[in-house]
């Protein structure tokens, strides 16, 4: 145990088993592995790869966690970009600054980055334009309450409106989820879904861009991309 903090979703604990192997867990539940990370970096990698080129894009990170997908953004992109990182519990921040530094040369204090402790959800509302938004949570869009703050109808309608044109949206997520997708369309998103690696649990994510409205103000869908 390296540390742990009590916070208002529960006791959020760092445990460390060898040199590069931590958890972060909450109420005991683990939320993050450093061992198993291949969605968060996918994240930030499927989600840049399809901004168009800009010299100093601005980016929402909403969920530092161990900071790797982060670290995967800050590696796609160039030396003018912003990124704006929005953690709910600062422990973390402390933590990735700390013992989790080792694990992104320290991604948390690149010249590029601000950090800002609070919702994400407010920062989308209040924070934009953004030319892309990077949502890696602990609770993804699977079964998501009409009304949710992030994955809700209203709340993908402001996620587009805190785009510039051609913005891209990013979601992590435990598993596919219709209803969820059925609302990204209602929204003016056109996205793909991956279940990125092979074996194992495979976590999915989703990259929306936000779209023209077509004719009769229908959004395109896209289909999964079974990316290996």
């Amino acid at each position: 145990m390296l540390a742990r903090e009590s916070t208002k979703d529960g006791l959020l604990e760092l445990r460390q088993r060898d040199a590069h192997d931590f958890l972060i867990t909450l109420d005991g539940r683990v939320l993050m592995r450093s061992a198993a990370h291949r969605s968060e970096v996918a994240l930030a990698e499927l989600a840049l790869a399809r901004l168009p080129p800009r010299p100093a894009p601005r980016v929402l990170v909403g969920g530092l966690g161990m900071g790797l997908t982060l670290r995967a953004a800050l590696d796609a992109l160039p030396a003018g970009a912003r990124v704006l990182v929005a953690e709910l519990h600062e422990p973390v921040v402390s933590w990735c600054r700390g013992p989790l530094a080792v694990l992104t040369r320290n991604a948390v204090d690149d010249p590029r980055v601000r950090v800002q402790v609070g919702d994400v959800a407010r920062v989308v509302s209040g924070g934009g334009p953004f030319d892309a938004i990077l949502l890696d949570l602990f609770v993804g869009p699977q079964r998501p309450d009409r009304e949710h703050p992030l994955w809700g109808a209203a709340a993908l309608a402001n996620a587009r409106e805190a785009l510039a044109p051609d913005g891209v949206l990013a979601v992590w997520g435990e598993a596919p989820d219709a209803r969820f997708e059925k609302r990204l369309r209602g929204a003016g998103f056109g996205f793909e879904r991956t279940r990125p690696g092979r074996g194992g649990r495979r976590h999915v994510v989703y990259v929306a861009v936000r779209e023209s409205r077509t004719r009769g103000g229908r959004p395109r869908g896209q289909a999964e991309n079974r990316r290996s």
